[in-house]
């Protein structure tokens, strides 16, 4: 868990606006006692999490697709192919609406506008991304564009298979 106790303090507040702006039919499946707090958020989300990103074309519609989902410091990070068409929704429109789950245990979904970052900073999330891909990482760095997430709303949920 690479998040800092200001980054937890500032998620859990993120967390806790987005359901108090909730609609009705999220609050009854997304129950107080199904929630993950920040911390539990961060612990689970290690490594790659493949991250279903929808953007927005010209003409407004969304479209949907994956990429590795990275949660870093509180916010979910991700990367595309320089010529990748997203690139250019995110330019015209940087509104981003994402989706992470794993079966119908655990579901984190996230609404937000996706911002470039720089690579060069190798002590943060390029450190991180070099620890994720090893020496494949060395080909991408600078190449590839990277975002993150800065999020409006998030919502956690976790049920037990049982």
């Amino acid at each position: 868990m690479r998040e800092t106790e200001q980054d937890l303090v500032g998620l859990q507040a993120l967390l806790d606006r987005s359901y108090e702006r909730a609609g009705p039919h999220l609050l009854e499946i997304h129950t107080p006692d199904r929630r993950l707090t920040a911390a539990e958020l961060a612990e689970r989300l290690q490594g790659v999490c493949v991250l279903s990103l929808a953007t927005v074309t010209a003409d407004c519609r969304p479209i949907v697709g994956p990429v590795d989902g990275i949660f870093y410091r509180g916010s979910f990070w991700f990367g595309t192919g320089a010529g990748a068409l997203r690139v250019s929704h995110i330019a015209r429109n940087p509104a981003v609406s994402g989706a992470y789950t794993v079966g119908e245990s655990l579901a984190v979904t996230i609404h937000g506008e996706a911002e470039e970052v720089d690579l060069s900073d190798e002590e943060g999330f390029g450190s991180v991304c070099r620890e994720i891909y090893g020496d494949e990482w060395d080909g991408w760095g600078g190449v590839a564009p990277y975002y993150r997430i800065e999020a409006r709303a998030l919502f956690t949920f976790e049920m037990d298979d049982g």
